[in-house]
This record gives C-alpha cells, structure tokens and sequence, in this order.
C-alpha cells in the first residue's frame, strides 16, 4: 500500500496497483461465474478463474457471501453515479433511472439473481446494509420526486423504496423483457404500475 502525504501533513493510505487489480478480477470472475455456474459457485472456483490463489482471494474477501456484496454494490454504485448525473426532473428522472437500470440488467442481471437476501428490504435498510444503502442512494432523489409530484407525504420515503424494490425486482424485470415484451413495454408498464402504486399506498395512509 503507497502512503501519500498530504498539505496538512497528514499521510493517508492508497492501495496499490496489484492490490485494485486483484480486486477487480476477483469482482469480474465472481460476476462470470454467477452467471454461467451458480450452483457451482464457490471461493476456490472463483480465485481460479481470477488467476489467484484461494489465500489471496481471501484476504480480499473473507466470505463468498462478502464477495458476493461487494459485486452487487459495484452494480449499486454505477447506477448511483448515473442517476446523480442525469439532468432530468420528476417523473422523466425517475423513467431516465428506471433505463439504466434496465441496461444494467441486460448486463449483471443473470449475476445479480443469484444473490439474494433471506431479510426483508427495510430491515436491510434500517440495518445499514450497503448494497441496499447504496440502492436507496440512487433512487432517492427520482422517488423523492416523484413522490412530491404525486403528493405523496415524506414520510413515506422507505415505504416508496420498498414499493420500487418490489416491482423492479431483477428477476421479474428480465422474465418480463424475455416474454415477449420489449424493453421499452416493460418499462412504460413498471412506471404506471408503480406510480399507481404510490397513489394507492398514499390513499390508505389517509384516516
């Protein structure tokens, strides 16, 4: 690890080069192998596939179920970064999301369902999880939105997340684009279905 000093005299650590890389193909090779051999996924099956030893595979990730989060969160992650770029607004922010998010799925979709929690999303939520925390960053501002536009109360935030965790569910969102249904059907479809959604849940919160 390089330490790189700073102006105010302090030194902070970087990671090496070797170090990201390693990373990055243990992350790539868990991604490949979700995908083409779920039910053979396994440390040493992944450390070979990234070149590595099992030991090193390890030291970066001391689980496979540890690895398996750091995938999903880098999935999180670039979906985070876009929806805080995107220029849109309102319901064209949250639609503008909702496509990269399929994009997203054509690419780690297959990956992505094999890793699923035995919790629910708002005990993961309320726990601190970080892929869920990662997620809930990325689609804050498009269902705060929305939510305004639909005066739907604030203080229904966690309950439009889970409402969105429900209907865009990876595994439901590539059935749906391989029944027959284009991509842009499903969408438009999810879209109205979950602004419906949110109308409904405001209506019930109401005495």
């Amino acid at each position: 690890m390089t330490v790189t000093q700073h102006g105010n005299g302090t030194a902070r650590a970087r990671p090496r080069r070797d170090s990201v890389r390693n990373r990055r193909r243990l992350l790539d090779a868990a991604g490949d192998v979700l995908r083409t051999q779920p039910l053979e996924a396994s440390m040493p099956l992944i450390a070979q596939k990234a070149e590595l030893s099992v030991a090193t595979a390890y030291r970066y990730f001391s689980t496979l179920d540890e690895l398996h989060n750091a995938y999903m969160h880098q999935v999180g992650l670039t979906l985070r970064n876009y929806s805080d770029d995107s220029p849109r607004t309102g319901m064209a922010l949250f639609e503008d999301v909702a496509g990269e998010w399929a994009r997203l799925l054509r690419t780690y979709g297959t990956a992505m369902i094999q890793v699923r929690s035995r919790r629910g999303f708002i005990e993961r939520l309320r726990a601190g999880d970080m892929v869920i925390t990662t997620i809930c960053t990325a689609w804050e501002r498009p269902i705060r939105q929305v939510m305004r536009e639909l005066q739907v109360p604030e203080d229904q935030f966690e309950y439009a997340l889970s409402l969105y965790n429900a209907l865009y569910d990876p595994r439901e969102i590539l059935d749906l684009m391989e029944s027959g249904l284009s991509e842009e059907q499903v969408l438009k479809r999810l879209s109205s279905a979950y602004f419906g959604a949110l109308r409904g849940w405001s209506a019930a919160t109401k005495p």
